[in-house]
């Protein structure tokens, strides 16, 4: 069992799905509703959302090589869109997305289904992480344990989305602002090494 792979799973996931960027924008969804219909929601959202990013991990590959996408080419791209989402968390401009979402479907009476699990959660960032980590890993024991992580992850979210009230007077807009910082930085190393990961296979680097 890869230690590593598993760490870097984790760190990816966590910061792309941003369970702690994504509470805020659960609460302004589920603005009125009360504590038992928040957390169907949250679950139902959760579940979803895991169902297609694990869909996406053994499918996602197949689908890349029928229409001619070759891995490395794949992980190249996906870690550029990696480090675009860790440029907009930087700069704020994830959340400005975030925020429009909400007010473009503040009349959905179930936002579960669209925009929490799709795309909030699995979206095309979190999609491209799943395809990425099943191609890094080496047997079917390294590809259970990468869907462990990901359990793990919406776990995450799902406690988050839970404790959305309480942890949203805790943090308070500065403290969100300051984790969501820290997440892109962090976001960005990752992505970076997925891209020197897709040339290695390519030979384009020693």
């Amino acid at each position: 069992m890869d230690l590593a792979l598993l760490i870097s799973a984790f760190a990816t996931l966590f910061v792309v799905i941003d369970p702690i960027g994504l509470t805020p924008i659960f609460i302004a969804l589920t603005q009125g509703a009360d504590s038992l219909h928040r957390r169907r929601l949250a679950l139902r959202s959760c579940i979803i959302a895991g169902a297609v990013l694990t869909l996406f991990t053994f499918f996602g590959e197949a689908v890349l090589g029928f229409i001619g996408i070759t891995m490395p080419a794949f992980r190249i791209a996906g870690g550029i869109l990696l480090f675009i989402t860790a440029l907009d968390m930087l700069f704020e401009r994830r959340s400005k997305r975030r925020e429009d979402k909400v007010e473009d479907d503040d009349a959905l009476p179930d936002p579960s289904v669209f925009p929490i699990a799709i795309p909030l959660i699995a979206g095309p960032g979190a999609i491209a992480t799943m395809i990425l980590l099943a191609g890094r890993t080496s047997g079917p024991l390294e590809l259970a344990a990468v869907l462990g992580v990901l359990l793990v992850v919406l776990l995450l979210v799902l406690l988050l989305f839970l404790a959305a009230g309480p942890i949203e007077r805790a943090l308070g807009h500065t403290g969100i602002v300051v984790v969501t910082r820290l997440l892109g930085m962090l976001l960005a190393a990752l992505s970076v090494q997925f891209v020197i990961d897709g040339m290695r296979n390519i030979g384009a680097l020693g």
